[in-house]
């Protein structure tokens, strides 16, 4: 009997396959851990043989649990902004080079002004940032060009998967689309984009909508996994909207809100609008989009800020976090007169400026571990209140709450911080593997559990404590917020000065 979906959900650490029942319980689960090489500084990569490897241990994990019969689908998820390139005999020419490299950052302006900097963000929903994996491809042309000169096939993580899985090359539009080479309203892969690197569009998947069945298991992928062959493989997406899915957010009104390594919020919408307040990504569920805004320092920052200023290791003591907000919560909010701009690691929305840092205003003798770090907390709930109210204010819709996923929504006092903030509530997923779920919906779908995602969303997801804002704080924060708002302005002038001045 078919009873469960296999959502796979191949991440920057780890490969994870969680079986799902019709209701969206987890029935049994799989993983692996994945790391990363850093040839150089600023430089991340991974091997893809190694994305294959980590699946089969997973999808080995939890088809072991269950019996061969009873997967239905499978559906892949992936970490976006990723690629890999191979040759004519489809070998890697060198390991994949992830969304955290930074060695693209000069090709962005190059690249861009070849397409028209409005019709780049037009075509594909992307503004002025490095972050789309379009620009590792033209890094590669200058900097490695018998590479780039050998490539017959460019691959997304998904992709890969899908061909390891299946022998098909093929993708979802929904991870197709983060690589910045896109036409979003079209679903085909963007012609002005692709001659200026150039490279010619059969190099690249087909890119499949979300929901589709794109393959079936092959006999040698069973032998390795424990699925069965001829088992369907449909089409997921980015893990960033599989996430938004996972959570239930499939109409207007409503944000996901990832407190993970980066902080990323998105909502749906059913246009591709267009405005430097958010980047604009393909829904998963074929006919939207989500409007996704995204702080590159999350925890990221949380733990830099743990080791680099407290000289701390959280890895070491289980119970620092515990302990860092209980000292953050005994201080009252603002944090003694602290404020925190969190772009350690530069801004996206709505500046798109890679070179903004991180400040930390109103230190005293006074102030301690605990206001700092409520400071920190508060820094960037005060950037997701900025930016989602920019959100709201380009598409007209507001966003009346926010479904909180990622390890730091296990946190009631970043939560409470989040509601208190953005004076909207935070509501707790019931469960924290959110883009395995949205695979999972989107596996159902392909095999027609379900008419719709709306409705398979509606039947599969759930969400738990409810943080609401603290009225009483109301105006306190809408105060702390303007003063918030204006620090960046204020500050842009001198980040080139000061990064000249270091570089004598």
């Amino acid at each position: 009997m078919q009873n469960t979906v296999i959502g796979l959900d191949l991440s920057t650490t780890t490969a994870k396959a969680i079986a799902w029942s019709p209701e969206g319980r987890p029935v049994a689960e799989g993983r692996a851990p994945l790391s990363l090489e850093r040839p150089e500084p600023n430089a991340y990569e991974q091997h893809p043989e190694a994305w294959w490897h980590a699946v089969q241990t997973a999808l080995a994990g939890v088809t072991a649990q269950i019996p061969e019969d009873s997967v239905a689908a499978v559906a892949v998820v992936n970490q976006r902004e990723t690629i890999a390139v191979t040759d004519a005999d489809d070998r890697p020419l060198r390991p994949a080079i992830l969304w955290l490299d930074e060695r693209r950052k000069a090709e962005v302006a190059a690249l861009s002004a070849k397409v028209g900097v409005e019709r780049m963000h037009a075509l594909t929903g992307k503004p002025l940032d490095f972050a789309p994996a379009v620009y590792s491809l033209a890094w590669l042309a200058g900097a490695e060009p018998d590479v780039f000169s050998r490539i017959a096939h460019v691959y997304d993580p998904h992709a890969w998967i899908v061909r390891q899985l299946t022998g098909e090359f093929a993708t979802s539009w929904a991870s197709a689309d983060p690589l910045g080479a896109f036409d979003i309203g079209a679903h085909v892969w963007a012609d002005d984009v692709l001659q200026a690197l150039p490279l010619a569009p059969e190099k690249f998947p087909l890119a499949a909508a979300p929901g589709t069945v794109i393959g079936q298991v092959s006999t040698s992928a069973a032998a390795s996994t424990g699925l069965r062959a001829g088992t369907p493989v449909v089409s997921g997406g980015g893990d960033g909207q599989a996430g938004g899915l996972g959570t239930g957010v499939a109409k207007p009104g409503t944000a996901y809100l990832n407190l993970g390594t980066a902080v990323v919020s998105g909502v749906y919408d059913r246009q591709p609008r267009i405005d430097p307040a958010f980047r604009t990504m393909c829904a998963i569920d074929r006919d939207g989009y989500i409007l996704e805004t995204s702080l590159r320092s999350g925890t990221l920052l949380v733990n830099s800020m743990i080791r680099q200023v407290f000289g701390l290791d959280p890895d070491a003591d289980s119970g620092l976090f515990r302990q860092l907000e209980q000292e953050a919560a005994s201080v009252r909010p603002g944090s003694g007169g602290l404020l925190l701009l969190p772009y350690w690691n530069g801004v996206m929305n709505p500046y798109w400026d890679q070179d903004a840092r991180g400040c930390l205003l109103g230190l005293s003798p006074d102030h301690g571990r605990g206001e700092i770090y409520r400071a920190l907390l508060e820094g960037i709930a005060l950037e997701q209140a900025f930016a989602t109210n920019r959100v709201a204010a380009a598409t007209g819709t507001p966003v009346e709450s926010f479904v909180a996923i990622g390890g730091g929504s296990a946190s009631d006092p970043w939560c409470r911080i989040m509601a208190d903030i953005t004076a909207r509530p935070v509501v707790r997923a019931e469960t924290a593997e959110a883009s395995s779920l949205g695979a999972g919906i989107a596996a159902a779908v392909g095999v027609s559990w379900y008419g719709s995602f709306a409705e398979a969303a509606a039947a599969m997801t759930r969400t738990g404590t409810v943080f609401e804002p603290d009225a009483s704080l109301a105006d306190f924060h809408a105060e702390l917020l303007a003063l918030y708002t204006g620090l960046y302005p204020r500050l842009r002038d001198l980040y080139p000065r000061l990064a000249a001045l270091s570089r004598r």
